[in-house]
């Protein structure tokens, strides 16, 4: 049974990887076309660059007053989060059916 909710887990983190890749994609593309800046600070090819993911993590968009911004890169940053702790419980619960009897 912690297996199944392991498995649960991981198909939640994979629920939360098809939200980054609809939101993450437009959030670069509206701080390419609005936020020149920005986009110099997080560089080409931002997609999978662990500066840009933390960037996005921290929330650092939200210094841009731009609500559209917002609109797209917070469920870009919820998703993160959500992959980020469904991983991390689906470790924790394999972890405990390998020490459990």
């Amino acid at each position: 049974m912690i297996l199944f909710f392991a498995l649960l887990f991981v198909a939640t983190a994979i629920a939360g990887f098809c939200a980054l890749v609809i939101f993450w994609p437009l959030t670069l593309i509206h701080v390419r076309d609005r936020h020149p800046d920005i986009a110099a600070q997080l560089g080409p090819g931002a997609f999978m660059r662990p500066a840009a993911l933390a960037w996005l993590l921290r929330g650092d968009y939200r210094s841009t007053g731009d609500r559209s911004l917002s609109g797209l890169a917070t469920p870009a940053r919820i998703s993160v989060m959500v992959i980020i702790a469904a991983l991390a419980m689906a470790g924790l619960l394999w972890l405990t059916s390998e020490v459990l009897p």
